[in-house]
């Protein structure tokens, strides 16, 4: 189905064309006068340079082709040329129509050259608990992900673990210096290694931190964590094993934390699945003459001659001949090609790496790792940030875990539930929860990827205002409207949508109206933000609708059909958009 503003653009265009002009000067746009018209046309203002003409005599013209036209309830000259276009209700209306036929989608066609896009986001560390500061990443990558699979793509999400490198070590120097008796450590064990993991997740997350400082302060224990990470990664058995519970441990409290987010992956691939690659892909770089020594490092020159600031070389192994996140993430590369042939590649990640996003994209493409035919795209975020405008904390200062964030939220939400309305503990926490949701994901999702934002518990969990919950408040109205209805009667065979009986209405359809050209707008920018943007204005169209519009208590049956048609598809319109932007709404709140 046509984006509704193409098929306005074709009309004007037409109409440019009719009295002699370029068609391309019929682009329409929606009004930035909203109070004066509803979509305008700037064109006759840029033709009149051309056509050595006064720009209000082509608006003129074009005006009067238009003025009859069954798709327009006016279309105006306004000096010094613009053109106001306001659309007829009735071809509003049928446009609406032919969008409630396709209950699943809305009309919003797939994209009709359908890629195979990687999405890498999450980049947890195993044996560490997700803190706050990978919410923005799953939030946004998980977002982008559903609007691509939305618009008909094959998207596959790589949640990209750190599970490689002296952390390992460390962890192994720790647990045998508590339990040496392990077989784990007998060098000469030829047995099969135990099926359960010698430690929880949460003596787990305990051994890291204590390891990780006991290695700060002892320099004999840091060289055996270090040789522990050595012989793990050169294949001694004992230690293969414990990496696989460390692992299996690790993703299935990961899987649980994410899963309280609504968030999944495709792929649960770590760092240590590229090092098999690493071998042949650093031999090949040095092979075809693109890798070289420089002070002891092994490097590949990424700089451009357009460059405008220093970009240094990607070093490929240190000086000791040891990888680092730089060779892990190019050998990804490798695997992520040979396994799934990408058109694309999207990175969800902090925005102040994109620097060393550049000499890695730089190298693979420089080094054949990719061809031309394979995007690499950086999507970088800005910082959460507490009300004190620094990087969001707990009360005592320190990093605050995800699952206590969510928690607290949770918390606070069922607590305004009880507050307001009787409810059953178990139903008031199962709403508590999903309203939560929308008000973490919305909070995060409705500003920018790239730029900062305040995390404010508070406004973030209001019901009124630019919030989660208050669209997830206009969905359970409009739900309570259409149950009430059903209770009374049955929808009329025939009932449809009509032309807007009051100005609140048609800016509702309106609103309506752009639902596919903001999926497609939000798809092409990897901006989950249109999305938010485009339910806020639809929410506020609805509720301003609602207040002045008595639908329950309408007397004429076929007006007040038309007005159960209308509200079932902003309903679905809302639902599809919160559902890419991953949550849900409850039956009632």
């Amino acid at each position: 189905m046509e984006k509704i503003l193409e098929l306005i653009s074709r009309e004007v265009e037409e109409a440019f064309a009719a009295n002699g002009y370029d068609r391309k000067y019929g682009r329409v746009t929606l009004s930035n006068r909203p109070d004066l018209c509803e979509y305008q046309c700037n064109g006759a203002m840029a033709a009149a340079k051309e056509y050595k003409c006064a720009p209000f005599v082509i608006a003129d013209k074009v005006a009067e082709s238009l003025s009859g036209n069954e798709m327009f309830a006016s279309a105006e000259s306004v000096k010094p040329g613009f053109l106001n276009l306001k659309l007829d209700a009735e071809y509003l209306a049928g446009y609406l129509r032919q969008m409630s036929v396709d209950e699943e989608r809305l009309g919003c066609e797939k994209s009709q050259a359908p890629k195979t896009i990687m999405i890498d986001y999450g980049g947890p560390n195993v044996a560490k608990p997700l803190h706050v500061g990978h919410l923005r990443s799953a939030i946004i990558g998980e977002s982008v992900k559903r609007i691509g699979r939305f618009m008909g793509h094959t998207m596959i999400g790589d949640v990209h673990l750190g599970d490689w490198g002296l952390q390992m070590g460390l962890i192994i120097t720790e647990l045998k210096e508590r339990k040496p008796d392990l077989v784990y450590f007998q060098e000469d064990y030829e047995g099969a290694y135990p099926e359960d993991a010698p430690f929880t997740i949460s003596e787990l997350e305990e051994i890291y931190p204590t390891a990780s400082a006991k290695s700060k302060e002892d320099e004999n224990y840091k060289e055996a964590a270090m040789q522990a990470t050595y012989e793990l990664q050169h294949g001694r058995k004992g230690y293969q094993a414990l990496l696989s519970h460390i692992l299996n441990v690790s993703v299935s409290d990961l899987k649980r934390n994410y899963e309280n987010l609504n968030v999944s992956f495709e792929l649960w691939k770590g760092e240590s699945d590229a090092q098999p690659f690493i071998p042949d892909m650093v031999q090949k770089m040095k092979d075809d003459g693109f890798a070289h020594m420089s002070e002891g490092a092994l490097v590949v020159d990424v700089k451009e001659e357009t460059d405008t600031k220093e970009i240094p070389p990607c070093m490929i192994l240190k000086s000791d001949g040891a990888s680092l996140y730089n060779t892990t993430d190019l050998a990804t590369i490798v695997w992520r090609i040979r396994d799934y042939h990408p058109d694309e590649i999207i990175y969800v990640v902090d925005k102040r790496q994109e620097l060393y996003f550049t000499q890695v994209f730089r190298c693979a493409r420089k080094t054949g790792l990719v061809g031309p035919e394979t995007e690499l795209k950086f999507l970088g975020f800005g910082t959460m940030n507490g009300k004190d405008g620094k990087p969001f904390k707990t009360r005592e200062g320190g990093v605050m875990r995800l699952e206590y964030l969510v928690n607290e939220i949770n918390e606070e939400m069922y607590k305004k539930i009880s507050d307001n309305h009787t409810v059953e503990e178990e139903e008031g926490r199962k709403t508590a929860k999903m309203v939560a949701l929308s008000a973490i994901k919305y909070g995060d999702l409705s500003n920018q990827a790239a730029k900062d934002y305040i995390f404010d518990v508070e406004r973030f969990t209001s019901f009124e205002g630019n919030t989660g919950p208050y669209i997830l408040y206009t969905i359970v109205r409009i739900k309570s409207i259409l149950k009430k209805y059903q209770e009374q009667k049955a929808l009329p065979q025939g009932a449809k949508i009509l032309a807007a009986h009051s100005g609140s209405e048609k800016a509702l359809m309106l609103e309506i109206s752009k639902f596919n050209s903001v999926m497609e707008s939000a798809f092409a920018d990897t901006a989950p933000h249109k999305v938010c943007a485009y339910i806020y204005d639809l929410a506020n169209a609805f509720n301003h609708f609602y207040h002045e519009t008595k639908i329950l208590a309408e007397q004429d049956e076929g007006v007040q059909a038309g007005y159960i048609c209308l509200l079932e598809l902003t309903k679905r319109a809302l639902e599809i958009c919160i559902e890419v932007l991953g949550f849900d709404a409850p039956e009632k709140m």
